[in-house]
């Protein structure tokens, strides 16, 4: 949560992962606080104003209130999110192996970020420390996906794994 609009109480939200549409009033979510806390909460109302996600909670009636939750971390449990075809949870992703189409491990994936325009893993090598990269996580590189078997089947361009600008790790 990174901030309180208005007098009542409502919070706003930086939606990642899931996104703002799982926000649905009745949802129960768990709050982590900056101080390593975490406290449950239902959510009673959800809206969007500018594009960002607010959000009323059972139990909070004002900015004062509000503020206490500002820093949180939301987490929603597994069983009440519904995943379309071709959606997966981070936790899924991280751990998994990139494989070209002739099944040479390239990379470990271990991490996911979220940006605009398409989520990305973040990639290194095999088993060991070294320089990481970027693989969008868009159709035209990824191939197939195999969460139960921690793999990830991908066609990437030439370069993209060694590439200059990947950071070391």
């Amino acid at each position: 949560m990174v901030g309180v609009f208005g007098l009542r109480g409502e919070l706003k939200i930086a939606a990642s992962r899931i996104g703002e549409d799982a926000l649905a009033p009745g949802l129960s979510l768990r709050a982590t606080l900056a101080d390593g806390s975490s406290r449950d909460l239902r959510v009673r109302a959800m809206r969007l104003h500018k594009g960002r996600p607010l959000l009323s909670v059972d139990g909070i009636e004002d900015a004062n209130a509000a503020e206490a939750l500002v820093g949180a971390t939301l987490a929603v449990d597994r069983g009440a999110v519904s995943l379309e075809e071709g959606e997966y949870f981070d936790d899924d992703l991280v751990g998994c192996v990139l494989v070209d189409a002739h099944g040479a491990e390239l990379a470990d994936v271990l991490a996911v970020e979220h940006y605009p325009a398409q989520d990305v893993l973040i990639v290194g090598p095999r088993g060991a420390r070294g320089a990481r990269a970027m693989v969008p996580l868009v159709r035209a590189f990824v191939q197939a996906v195999d969460v139960r078997g921690k793999r990830i089947s991908v066609e990437l361009p030439a370069g993209l794994l060694d590439s200059g600008e990947a950071e070391e790790a």
